[in-house]
């Protein structure tokens, strides 16, 4: 109980933090909504033809959920390196505080702000023309894949916020992560790429994890890239986690 009610306390610190500066969230959902508007506006009567859809805003939205999320999490790095360097994490391990309820409470702050962005990027995508043709349980499925992402990504943020020696270095991993949707299927199909960038998209977690986004916000079938999706995600959430936590055990 201990270990709960510190984590409650500690998430709602972090998230007073987003409160007085809501930049952070708008920040994260801008960047996504402006590549939404460029490829749809701009881009998209020259790729539909490829893609075989009338409404590309209904393709494009998965991967523009997944840039925000990869941009979003590096936040989370962002302010535990500043816990770090400020003392509070080594303040509160002087405290009869719980020492995994210290992560979980920026875990947790990432999921819920990560979710406000997102959103706020459907709003947008339905005022450019998405629509969905999925039922609830769809929509809660692919609900549940995106936090999932999203816990993966977190975990694998933490990382660099406990071991960094700058704040550029705590944030930087991110960069790799918002880039590799654009070398999957969350654009353009795969069919239509060269032929070692296919094989290195057909084969990378973002495209299943898009194609099963996808179907499922159009209301068909996902087939085995639902479950592929899910081993990535679970997987790299595993990993990350593990490696964040021995980095977290070095922390006085």
């Amino acid at each position: 109980m201990n270990v709960l009610r510190d984590t409650v306390i500690l998430f709602g610190r972090s998230m007073r933090h987003i409160q007085r500066s809501p930049d952070t969230i708008i920040t994260v959902a801008i960047m996504p909504i402006m590549i939404m508007l460029l490829f749809v506006y701009v881009y998209g009567g020259a790729i539909k033809t490829s893609t075989g859809t009338d409404n590309y805003v209904n393709y494009l939205l998965p991967g523009i959920l997944l840039i925000s999320i990869a941009s979003g999490v590096a936040y989370t790095a962002y302010r535990i390196f500043l816990d770090m360097q400020k003392g509070i994490i080594a303040r509160l391990h002087s405290m009869p505080v719980s020492r995994s309820s210290v992560l979980w409470g920026h875990v947790l702050t990432s999921l819920v702000s990560n979710a406000i962005s997102l959103v706020i990027i459907i709003l947008v995508a339905l005022v450019m023309g998405f629509r969905s043709s999925a039922n609830l349980t769809a929509w809660l499925a692919a609900a549940g894949i995106l936090a999932l992402f999203t816990l993966a990504l977190t975990w694998l943020a933490v990382i660099p916020g406990l071991t960094a020696k700058t704040i550029e270095g705590a944030s930087a991993f991110s960069y790799p992560l918002i880039f590799l949707p654009l070398i999957s299927s969350a654009f353009v199909p795969t069919a239509t790429m060269p032929t070692l960038v296919r094989a290195f998209a057909e084969n990378q977690p973002v495209t299943a994890i898009v194609n099963s986004l996808r179907s499922l916000l159009d209301g068909q079938p996902v087939g085995s890239s639902i479950w592929t999706a899910l081993a990535w995600c679970t997987g790299a959430t595993i990993l990350a986690y593990f490696f964040a936590m021995r980095a977290y055990k070095r922390v006085p």
